[in-house]
């Protein structure tokens, strides 16, 4: 189950980004994930997937914050937007809804980040794994991912 972990890995080293990983309990949760890590919950880059009319996004915001369906509808131009199943998120992406990491790119689907999250120098998120984490320079994540910024928290 380690695919995804290491497919992250090997585009950061490729891109010679720096980055320290944390092996850890189970963090299901947001602020499970920033305790065993020590950072702040707002730190953490919670990434979701949302469903709209057969097409998925992947939804970056701060681990404290909470999306807004409306806002996030306005901004894609879709009818219907809503979360993916938790099966669907495991066909998408290989992994389970708290162990999916911010990176839409490695799962070909787009990316749109809230602009919120980038107040944070560094970012925290599980890696593909509810067991490993990875903090990596803010900066440094939207050079790789390249994903649209927008507001679309409550």
């Amino acid at each position: 189950m380690e695919q995804v972990f290491n497919e992250i890995k090997k585009l950061l080293d490729l891109n010679k980004i720096t980055y320290k990983v944390y092996d850890h309990e189970p963090t299901p949760t947001s602020k499970d994930a920033a305790r065993v890590r020590g950072t702040k919950e707002e730190q953490g880059a919670k990434a979701i997937i949302l469903r709209s009319e057969g097409q998925f996004f992947l939804c970056v915001l701060p681990g404290n914050e909470r999306i807004d369906l409306k806002k996030l509808r306005l901004i894609i131009t879709k009818k219907s937007l809503s979360l993916a199943t938790k099966e669907e998120v495991l066909k998408v992406t290989n992994c389970v809804p708290g162990e999916v990491p911010p990176f839409g790119n490695i799962f070909k689907i787009k990316t749109l980040v809230d602009k919120s999250l980038l107040r944070n120098e560094e970012i925290a998120f599980n890696a593909g794994l509810m067991t490993k984490s990875i903090v990596m320079k803010t900066q440094d994540f939207l050079k790789i991912v390249n994903p649209i910024i927008e507001e679309f928290i409550e």
